[in-house]
């Protein structure tokens, strides 16, 4: 008996921890409330400006999705602002252009690019979120 509790109890671990890597950091639309509610608990966040056009964004995307499943981007929460319908939202950040990745530790802004693609040029700022 106590040998099937123990493998009922590691196939649930096993399952919860497979589960949690795979649903880490998946980008929502943004919304100004999500943002806030992120921002308060101090969460590290990537704000991803994209147009379905873009192909600058194209490439961003698989980068960015093989990114934000390594460990020490778990926590990332992650944004997608429409360029062609969110006018607002770019202009609260002052973007002007797709491809354009903001991130922020908590309230602060850490760091912003447009249109880079090099997977550690997009690493090292999106570890920008996560310094204090």
């Amino acid at each position: 008996m106590e040998v099937i509790l123990l493998r009922v109890a590691a196939a649930i671990l096993l399952f919860f921890g497979v589960a949690g890597s795979a649903f880490a950091a998946q980008p929502a639309p943004f919304t100004p409330s999500a943002f806030a509610a992120a921002q308060a608990e101090g969460k590290p966040i990537l704000v991803d400006v994209t147009a379905p056009w873009c192909p600058v964004c194209a490439r961003q995307h698989p980068i960015l999705s093989e990114l934000e499943q390594r460990p020490e981007l778990r926590d990332l929460v992650v944004f997608d602002v429409d360029f062609d319908s969110q006018k607002d939202t770019l202009k609260q950040f002052g973007v002007r252009m797709q491809s354009t990745l903001i991130v922020f530790s908590g309230k602060t802004e850490a760091a912003r690019a447009t249109g880079i693609t090099d997977p550690a040029e997009i690493q090292a700022l999106l570890m920008k979120a996560k310094s204090p």
